[in-house]
């Protein structure tokens, strides 16, 4: 299948997702992961009646009858055991976070007291039955406080804590190979030849890939069949995941197809119906997924961003947000392709508008960086996309 378009082509990564098991971890190592398990109340929250000011705890239907003075029968801090109030008309000296005395339901703020010689004076018309967090006011024992499949924020790490999730289970993430090819290309501390260009589409990928992948390890194929063949073999045995980059075009020596071919990957399309990134092939060879991108920079960081994120995203059990935006500016684009255009993304009164930023083509690394998104222009029989239509984003 040929020259499919960007929505078959989307369809079909996605149909591939896969499920890469579950691991326990510790806790506090589990911020971005996916839960894989259900995390509940392990008891009411608070757990007792939690005082949330300091001043006296009273019987509050002891000032409403007339009653303004108390004597401070005690006093009970944060941590210790809660007390008792045996008079009803004395009061308990009482600090935030304690728990509330037996016989009291009513906390007074020490704003609202004069306390002279061990004898609390309230002032009047006080309000009553306040600065008290009820026991299970929040959530009751046995509630669920974290579903299975969300995604661990900074917040939720609070919440295993306070459960005792020492060890939690997540979504286990994938081993991932990114391999780079051509006899053009050079290591980044190496003084190229003027024929030559340094390695850069392998750590701009790596990058995107880093949050979402428990191993990434880097690889360089020569431009030559045989030895791509070998190290094709090996990579696929030993990983989840493989991102080519290069060597998937019509040259004579693109000779990654006929790679993947020889190891028994198997193509599910080569050539996407867009621009930038036309020539991408995606295959998989048992449960390994292969994504070989075009090799002009631009292009390739658009592959990853647009099919590989997604897939991997999916795969580990996140939702894929389906974001839009409005473009600022007309543009006309005359092939009939998808045209994923380099936006500079601007939020005005709310609303988020696309500055289109197009850079000199795919091979334009440095006009990545003015921009913030790839805006999804879809082919249509207009070669002209009107400013305020509204588009996908998908941000880098």
């Amino acid at each position: 299948m040929d020259f499919i378009t960007v929505a078959q082509a989307s369809q079909i990564v996605l149909e591939n997702t896969q499920n890469f098991g579950v691991e326990t971890i510790p806790f506090q190592e589990s911020k971005g992961r996916i839960l894989a398990e259900e995390i509940q109340a392990d008891r009411d929250f608070p757990p007792f009646d939690r005082v949330t000011m300091d001043g006296i705890a009273i019987q509050g239907k002891v000032y409403e009858s007339g009653q303004k003075t108390f004597a401070v029968a005690s006093i009970q801090y944060a941590g210790e055991p809660q007390k008792t109030l045996d008079n009803k008309n004395a009061c308990v000296e009482i600090m935030t976070g304690a728990s509330l005395p037996k016989n009291t339901d009513s906390v007074i703020r020490y704003e609202d007291v004069t306390l002279k010689d061990g004898v609390a004076t309230l002032n009047n018309g006080l309000p009553m039955f306040k600065n008290v967090h009820k026991k299970g006011h929040d959530r009751r024992k046995g509630e669920v406080l974290l579903a299975k499949g969300h995604q661990l924020k900074s917040a939720d790490l609070a919440i295993l804590a306070t459960t005792g999730k020492e060890h939690v289970k997540v979504n286990k993430l994938p081993k991932i190979a990114i391999i780079t090819s051509g006899d053009e290309l050079v290591e980044v501390n190496e003084t190229p030849e003027s024929h030559q260009i340094r390695k850069s589409n392998i750590y701009a990928i790596s990058s995107l890939m880093e949050s979402f992948a428990s191993e990434i390890r880097q690889f360089h194929l020569k431009d030559e069949l045989q030895e791509s063949i070998e190290m094709l073999q090996n990579i696929f045995d030993n990983y989840d995941a493989i991102i080519l980059s290069g060597g998937v075009s019509a040259g004579k020596k693109d000779y990654l197809p006929q790679a993947l071919a020889a190891v028994g990957a198997e193509k599910l399309f080569h050539k996407i119906q867009q621009r930038p990134g036309k020539p991408m092939w995606f295959g998989k060879k048992g449960k390994t997924l292969a994504f070989a991108l075009p090799g002009n920079p631009v292009s390739s960081f658009m592959c990853a961003v647009r099919y590989v994120l997604p897939w991997l995203q999916k795969s580990i059990g996140l939702k894929i947000e389906n974001e839009m935006a409005i473009l600022a500016e007309e543009i006309s684009f005359k092939p009939k392709l998808g045209y994923f255009l380099q936006v500079k993304l601007k939020n005005e009164n709310g609303h988020l508008k696309a500055f289109p930023i197009e850079g000199g083509g795919s091979g334009d690394l440095a006009n990545l960086s003015l921009n913030d998104a790839f805006l999804e222009l879809p082919n249509q029989e207009s070669n002209c996309f009107e400013k305020g239509s509204v588009y996908p984003i998908w941000r880098f």
